[in-house]
């Protein structure tokens, strides 16, 4: 769990946006990360001014009362708003979910998305609170960076095929738990999300040619056919291939 995140539940939802307002300025600085707290109908009840910059917004509170579906493009919106709607259902966390943003004018950003319910003393579930913080660069002081550069590398390389996890270990001369917990402290990804990641950059990329089909492109980016390359690009996008490249022209 994110440790930003950690000290939100229990909560009187109130007593929570209250509280928030006297931090509101601090949340503010925060240039990397967009912050938020919805109510229990998926409408946002507090973000700060990077969420409502990137969104268009000149204020925060333009936002509250509405849901994602109300506030980006509708070809996302929804999306972000059932994310919204089962992680208020179940109850469940969701962590570390490598995404692609479109911010800015239609602009990608990398996120790592963490979404938690929120819950009243009693159990009851009253709304949640939400991170996206911005991909940042490798912490390239890290003692482990050299080995993991070179597994970085070799994922670039060769993502339009199968990648294992003992390739990797053998390049880096690691544990399957020491690859792990350096990728996770330099790249701030587990191997596998560096291979979809690579995957997607890629996609992305080809997206743009509009001749180029899409079954082609799932193949040159390692997918073994178009459905589950589909499946693997609409997680992390929130878009079908052929949404993305509709929404980029």
């Amino acid at each position: 769990m994110h440790p930003s995140l950690t000290s939100l539940a229990p909560c009187d939802l109130d007593t929570l946006l209250r509280s928030l307002q006297a931090i509101a300025p601090l949340l503010d600085t925060l240039s990397d990360t967009v912050f938020f707290i919805k109510d229990n109908q998926a409408r946002y009840a507090f973000v700060n001014q990077t969420l409502a910059r990137r969104c268009g917004f000149k204020h925060c509170n333009d936002l509250v009362g509405l849901t994602a579906e109300q506030v980006f493009p509708e070809r996302f919106g929804p999306l972000y708003t059932e994310q919204d709607r089962r992680v208020l259902a179940s109850g469940r966390e969701l962590a570390d979910q490598l995404e692609l943003h479109l911010y800015y004018g239609n602009q990608p950003v990398w996120c790592l998305t963490h979404k938690l319910a929120l819950r009243e003393p009693s159990g009851r579930i009253v709304g949640l609170a939400g991170i996206s913080r911005d991909l940042q660069s490798p912490q390239a002081s890290h003692p482990a960076f050299q080995k993991l550069a070179a597994v970085d590398a070799h994922i670039k390389l060769h993502f339009a095929r199968p990648i294992s996890l003992a390739e990797l270990t053998a390049i880096a001369g690691l544990s399957v738990a020491q690859l792990e917990r350096h990728c996770k402290r330099i790249f701030q990804l587990t191997p596998r999300q560096m291979i979809h990641k690579a995957r997607l950059e890629e996609a992305s990329r080809l997206l743009l040619e509009p001749d180029l089909p899409i079954t082609e492109i799932a193949l040159r980016c390692g997918y073994t056919d178009h459905s589950a390359f589909s499946r693997q690009f609409r997680a992390l996008t929130s878009l079908s291939p052929s949404q993305y490249r509709e929404n980029q022209r």
